[in-house]
């Protein structure tokens, strides 16, 4: 009975990576990884491009409620964006700010090296900031111009909020106030 006990204190007391933040990335690192190699990464961008929608409007409305507002201006945007990310350990900063466009970079991914491989990840941030924006200001197109999940050092995402000819120019993805 005693080397139970002991085996047990033993395997409880070992070092490993294994946390429920290190699952839930992950899990999802995993999730995508499946539905990119099942149905390809255009259609796997689509589904978890489903699921950051409605996490945009889920975080979108917890920001409106805290702070006592139905809508949120451009700048109130861009700071809720940088906020949400640094709240979840995504390193972005605001590199530009004009009244057609903002432009973010970051250092480090809310999946960290998970996303490394999995470009269907970051779904999660062009839904979420495209819906966020598109919401608050109208429009939204969402260009991600550089991905540490394609192996950059780090992102650039411009969240266009006008459908300017940079816009139009730009690949990514649209949104559109509900």
């Amino acid at each position: 009975m005693t080397s139970v006990d002991s085996s047990s204190k033993s395997i409880q007391d070992l070092s490993l990576p294994l946390d429920r933040d290190v699952f839930l990335r992950t899990l999802i690192r995993e999730l995508s990884g499946t539905l990119q190699n099942l149905i390809g990464l255009e259609e796997a961008s689509g589904f978890i491009s489903v699921v950051g929608q409605n996490m945009g409007k889920q975080i979108d409305h917890s920001y409106k409620s805290a702070l006592k507002a139905s809508s949120l201006s451009r700048e109130q945007v861009a700071q809720v964006l940088v906020d949400l990310k640094q709240r979840i350990q995504g390193d972005f900063y605001i590199i530009e700010e004009t009244d057609e466009k903002i432009v973010f970079g970051s250092y480090s991914c809310p999946f960290a090296e998970k996303v490394v491989g999995r470009p269907s990840m970051c779904m999660m941030t062009s839904n979420v900031f495209g819906s966020i924006a598109a919401d608050n200001l109208g429009y939204a197109k969402v260009e991600l111009q550089e991905t540490i999940a394609e192996g950059a050092s780090g992102c650039k995402v411009v969240v266009y909020l006008k459908d300017t000819e940079d816009a139009e120019e730009a690949e990514g993805r649209e949104y559109f106030k509900a």
